[in-house]
């Protein structure tokens, strides 16, 4: 038996043609995966899988040995491998900016955390692109020629293409919002690969462009009062699992009977990627201005113009992506993680120590941005395990079978933000002063919450779990006392709909009493002049989306 397996094998292997077509067909299943999910016209549809295919035929018959084509087209292949995984998880969408731009500023203990828990996915493209490559270096090196008629599958090749170019021109006619850009695989992905380039490019130049940027901010409270504010961006921690907002179960028991809490309730990001949406809420940028970020500074900046001492301290490990370089803009900046081993899994807490090393400073004027690693895949590795409370939390694998587990996990990471929240709400009323905390995550998250399954985050057409965060105010007995305007507009804001990618920023300016020409009292929650606006949405090329949310739903334009 074994040797008639051996003997089939070689048959295969040492027929060209054969290399040839299966080639052919596992770069084309992008393209006929993206027909079902990406919700095209019947044209371009058609359009959608002729011409690659053409193309695939004509290049792949360019050698006598296809191996050799197999590795000259090796980045179209990985954008096949790459593609299908994300299909697996998100159901559609073809590899974004956003995505290029994750896989560039997230950090390797990250990915391979996640490879571990999608063995599903990744057993699936290896079974099915692995073959292919390893049958690529046999054909390649092998010595015996076989004669194929190459120059009748390049004719072919051609005639399959051009009738893939009828079809665009069909589609073009008949639907104008068709683009090759958004509809042509893969042509969609060169282009924003293209448009992830020209993004790390400018990240990478934002010192020099906003070098010369000045807020000319001052402070208008009293000087001499001792003053400490901490902001808190939380990652991936969506509102559906507080208990502050009506969730079934108490995961926020500390926050939800503290004094000077406000919660709000209608709360939704801008982004559902955190390489856009943390630079937003540490800056003025928003969806319908983004490109403020590319020449303006950030909060911190802002804050130590007017005399703050200023912390940014970090559970995320550096990425040289605009996070970094809006927190570098602090006095001091703190990453976690570097004092520890590599690849230790350091929890959100090992930060309570350094924003306690900071107060006990007694600096009359402070400013401290967090930066939690908070309820991240794995979730199950975001707690102490002694702070497990929603039990079996293991397996965490990303199947829809393990939910179960899954969100207990995750309720586990969101009772230990609010532990960690309430802990940093005693630390200020130690210090003692006028002190107020604010509290948002960049984004949420899917949990195979209905009949579609996502998972995870940054999928290509957001869901409202994903964009519904928490956004929690506190204000110490002393603050309340001194500033009740600020304590009776936040009330009065509490269930109004807030974008916080527009009003983190402005809100903190408010509740520190700052002035600047940026500040924007509209987009304050902690301003009576607050006004709400149309929900947007920032899309994967940088344009601003106007958005409604239908509950447990998705995203519509």
């Amino acid at each position: 038996m074994i040797n008639k397996v051996i003997t089939l094998f070689k048959r295969i292997t040492s027929h060209p043609q054969y290399l040839y077509w299966y080639a052919v067909a596992v770069l084309l299943l992008p393209n006929v995966a993206l027909c079902f999910t990406e919700g095209m016209t019947l044209w371009a549809c058609v359009a959608n899988v002729l011409l690659p295919l053409g193309l695939y035929m004509w290049l792949m018959a360019f050698s006598a040995k296809p191996g050799k084509m197999v590795w000259v087209l090796f980045p179209l292949i990985f954008f096949a491998a790459f593609q299908m995984v994300l299909i697996y998880l998100f159901g559609q969408g073809v590899i974004a900016v956003d995505m290029f731009l994750n896989v560039v500023t997230s950090n390797p203990g990250e990915i391979f955390e996640l490879l571990d828990n999608l063995i599903p996915a990744v057993m699936g493209v290896f079974v099915i692109y692995l073959p292919l490559l390893a049958w690529g270096v046999l054909s390649a090196r092998s010595r015996k020629r076989v004669e194929w008629p190459l120059r009748r599958y390049r004719y072919w090749g051609a005639w399959v293409a051009l009738g893939g170019l009828v079809c665009i021109c069909v589609a073009n006619l008949n639907d104008s919002r068709y683009r090759l850009r958004d509809h042509l695989y893969p042509a969609n992905v060169v282009y924003n690969l293209g448009l992830a380039v020209q993004r790390s490019w400018i990240s990478a130049h934002y010192e020099e462009s906003s070098a010369d940027f000045r807020f000319h901010s001052r402070m208008t409270h009293p000087a001499d009062s001792m003053e400490a504010y901490v902001m808190v961006i939380g990652e991936t921690a969506r509102a559906h699992n507080f208990g502050l907002y009506g969730y079934s179960r108490n995961t926020t028991p500390l926050m939800g009977s503290a004094e000077g809490v406000t919660a709000f309730r209608h709360a939704t990001t801008q982004s559902n990627t955190t390489h856009k949406s943390v630079p937003m809420l540490l800056s003025a940028a928003t969806a319908d201005h983004y490109d403020r970020l590319y020449h303006e500074r950030g909060v911190l900046a802002a804050f130590r113009e007017a005399g703050y001492y200023t912390v940014f301290i970090s559970n995320q490990l550096q990425n040289h992506s605009f996070v970094d370089f809006l927190g570098r803009q602090a006095d001091s900046t703190i990453y976690v993680k570097a004092m520890f081993p590599s690849g230790t899994n350091v929890h959100d807490g090992a930060m309570l120590s350094m924003v306690k090393d900071v107060l006990a400073q007694r600096r009359n004027k402070v400013l401290i941005v967090l930066h939690t690693y908070g309820s991240h895949f794995d979730y199950s590795e975001r707690y102490p395990r002694q702070m497990a409370h929603f039990l079996p939390d293991k397996p965490t694998e990303a199947r829809y079978e393990n939910r179960v587990s899954l969100v207990n996990a995750y309720d586990n990471s969101i009772r230990y933000t609010d532990w960690l929240l309430y802990r940093l709400t005693l630390l200020l009323s130690e210090y003692g002063g006028q002190s107020a905390m604010a509290y948002t995550s960049d984004h949420g998250e899917n949990i195979f919450d209905d009949q579609r399954r996502l998972f995870l985050h940054a999928s290509p057409q957001a869901s409202e779990y994903e964009l519904r965060v928490p956004f929690i105010v506190w204000q110490s007995d002393a603050y309340r006392r001194a500033y009740p305007a600020v304590g009776k507009a936040l009330q009065a804001n509490k269930n109004r709909a807030v974008q916080t990618s527009a009003s983190f920023f402005h809100t903190i300016l408010n509740l520190a009493g700052l002035d600047t020409p940026c500040y924007d009292a509209t987009l304050s929650v902690a301003s009576p002049a607050y006004r709400e606006r149309p929900l947007q949405y920032l899309t994967d090329h940088n344009e601003p989306m106007p958005i409604s949310l239908q509950e447990h739903g998705s995203v519509h334009p």
